[in-house]
């Protein structure tokens, strides 16, 4: 019995939380749009079929709809139906393109303070320095007498910056002695190691797992490096591709999730979140916040993507009378956005399929 309750009380949390994230980005666009002279003509907390509504402000209709997830944002003339003032259709491109950026830029500003907020409670990365936090057994790394908390300064005189910089000096260099600067109890430690061209799947050139050190930050200096880690969310989901196609990432770490299959995650983040509070309660619920502050990031990026139905779609459809004073029919444009959204519906449906029959397991 208890195990059903705490597994309502999981699914309820997720809910709420993932729901108020989509909320939150349908008001990125309502505050937005207001703030271009855009009429919203109603903003509802949850999907329709509408339940009923609460009251009316501004010229905005706000409703309850039966479906308690998320929230919508209907602005006047959006479907190319009204070319009346105040309609999105006769705004200005920039205010319609500020308007559709809306959404996703409040995601990346709540993953961005939620980030900020968790640095000060665990520390921020310090991305400038590379650290060894764990060294396999008859590796190189262990051969030359690397040890746990060693920062890597250099390798054959070249600063060492970031983590791909030292995969950048590394991988050119795989079968051959290289010369290695570390910090150690803050002196300087210079020794040869000579990266091995094969290793064991869950290892590395090195044998080492390598991450940036961690240091204590206030808010406000905490505030550059979460914008930092936000902007690197984005990169990692744009060059996933790449990194796909290239090799560098198996199949199944790249793989999409439905909402369930996030659910899935968000459950196992739970479980090691109690495992890690049983050992230290000030770490209590902090892996649950981060992950949705990267929830909230990923929403942010995946929705300025170019695709039909999404902001980034329609950002593309503005394009060219942003540039040329050329635009670009709005039934042609509507006709596409559904297409677009049927494929991604069916998409969804086949995700969700693929999480039941293949449930998310975290490594």
């Amino acid at each position: 019995m208890t195990v059903i309750v705490n597994t309502i009380l999981s699914i309820l949390v997720f809910v709420l939380a993932f729901g108020a994230l989509v909320l939150m980005h349908e008001f990125g666009h309502f505050l937005f749009a207001r703030l271009n002279k855009i009429e919203v003509e109603e903003f509802g907390l949850g999907f329709p079929p509408k339940m009923r509504k609460l009251f009316k402000a501004g010229g905005t209709e706000f409703t309850l709809n039966w479906i308690p997830f998320g929230g919508f944002c209907r602005l006047k003339g959006e479907s190319g139906d009204s070319t009346e003032e105040g309609s999105f259709i006769t705004a200005k491109p920039w205010r319609r393109l500020v308007t559709l950026l809306g959404g996703p830029v409040i995601n990346l500003l709540i993953g961005m303070v939620i980030i900020a907020f968790l640095f000060t409670r665990t520390g921020a990365p310090d991305y400038r320095k590379v650290e060894i936090i764990a060294i396999s057994a008859n590796s190189p790394a262990s051969s030359a007498n690397l040890i746990i908390g060693d920062v890597i300064a250099q390798v054959n005189s070249t600063p060492i910056t970031s983590i791909n910089k030292l995969s950048q000096i590394i991988s050119p260099n795989l079968g051959k002695p290289v010369e290695m600067t570390i910090i150690r109890d803050s002196k300087s430690v210079l020794i040869t190691i000579t990266p091995r061209v094969k290793w064991p799947s869950n290892e590395g050139p090195l044998g080492v797992t390598i991450s940036n050190p961690v240091v204590k930050i206030s808010f406000i200096k905490a505030i550059p490096m979460a914008f930092t880690t936000t902007i690197d969310q984005g990169v990692q989901l744009l060059m996933l591709p790449v990194k796909l196609i290239s090799g560098q990432i198996a199949p199944s770490q790249a793989r999409m999730v439905s909402v369930k299959g996030i659910y899935d995650i968000f459950a196992q983040v739970q479980t090691i979140d109690k495992q890690e509070a049983a050992i230290d309660p000030s770490l209590k619920n902090l892996n649950t916040v981060w992950f949705f502050a990267i929830i909230s990031i990923a929403l942010g990026f995946t929705n300025l993507l170019p695709i039909p139905a999404l902001d980034g779609g329609r950002i593309l459809f503005l394009l060219p009378e942003l540039l040329f004073q050329k635009k670009v029919k709005p039934e042609l444009e509507g006709r596409i956005h559904m297409v677009g959204y049927l494929a991604l519906m069916a998409l969804m449906v086949l995700m969700v399929i693929n999480d039941i029959i293949n449930p998310v397991v975290l490594p």
